[in-house]
């Protein structure tokens, strides 16, 4: 078989392309039902056991089910043949609130996707949800990166963001997971998070912030103070003996991490200017694109 320069390679035909298919499919549902390939028996369609959101607020599907209801699917699901079912690539929301309407049949449009396009198709779907939180945006970003080896600016082309809006929120990941708990519950925004990034206990200072209902702007001075140095020292704690990295280090990670698409990890031996930078890739995608960075002038 010959391999051309088209031959694939783990990225199906790369999200760009991916996602513009999806984006044309969905422009021409707007005409209504009728621009469906079919209708389909609702017990014939199953959801991607794969996606990646597995919670689907009971308030909004019963918002959805009494809309569908009166006026029925205006959007048809985007679904692939799997034997004799049809899975979904994007509409599970839709296919639940469906349902619960007790709709008999549903329109669909079928597609030939891959495994991974399907999945891919489902991040992207979750990302550019009005009510999604940012570290749910931030995960999506990170599932994007590591399992399919996207950089930060493949996915700001193909999916409308700046590269600045995705790597702000990729540093949110850095916080503990307490933290995050928090933002995902409401209690913090994504302003108070970054503030905190550079925090030395996040999670103590989370909960000042929160009983104490400060504003970003007082979480920032908050954080600041605390990584002042106290009195009598004269310059910033350096990092542990242990190994545990200070603040900074760990926000320097983040920040190169962010920038590179890649997972950076940086050792600094306190009191000494040596250390070690270490950069791992996730595809042969990942390392032709680190080449091509530093071989730069």
């Amino acid at each position: 078989m010959a391999m051309g320069s088209d031959r694939k390679r783990g990225l199906g035909r790369g999200l760009s392309a991916l996602m513009a298919d999806v984006a044309e499919t969905e422009e021409a549902t707007r005409q209504g039902p009728t621009a469906a390939d079919r209708l389909v028996p609702i017990e014939r369609v199953v959801p991607n056991p794969e996606q990646p959101r597995k919670r689907f607020a009971a308030e909004d599907l019963e918002d959805l089910a009494g809309s569908i209801r009166e006026k029925g699917i205006i959007q048809p699901l985007i679904v692939r043949a799997k034997g004799d079912q049809f899975e979904i690539v994007a509409g599970e929301r839709r296919w639940r609130a469906a349902q619960q309407a007790q709709l008999h049949e549903i329109p669909v449009i079928v597609r030939d996707f891959t495994d991974v396009e399907v999945l891919e198709v489902a991040i992207v779907e979750n990302i550019q949800r009005a009510d999604l939180n940012a570290i749910e945006e931030a995960a999506g970003y990170r599932m994007l990166m590591d399992r399919f080896g996207h950089t930060q600016e493949k996915m700001a082309e193909a999916l409308g963001k700046s590269r600045s809006h995705i790597a702000n929120l990729l540093r949110l990941l850095q916080l503990p997971d307490s933290v995050l708990e928090f933002v995902r519950g409401g209690e913090l925004s994504a302003g108070h998070a970054r503030a905190l990034i550079m925090a030395r206990d996040p999670l103590q200072l989370a909960r000042k912030v929160i009983q104490g209902r400060l504003s970003v702007r007082e979480t920032e001075a908050l954080v600041k103070k605390e990584s002042a140095p106290e009195q009598g020292e004269s310059t910033p704690r350096p990092t542990r003996e242990t190994g545990e990295k200070d603040a900074d280090t760990k926000a320097l990670e983040g920040d190169l991490s962010a920038g590179l698409g890649m997972k950076v990890s940086l050792s600094h031996k306190p009191g000494q200017e040596s250390g070690q930078m270490v950069i791992q890739y996730q595809s042969l995608d990942q390392l032709d694109e680190l080449c091509r960075l530093l071989s730069v002038s």
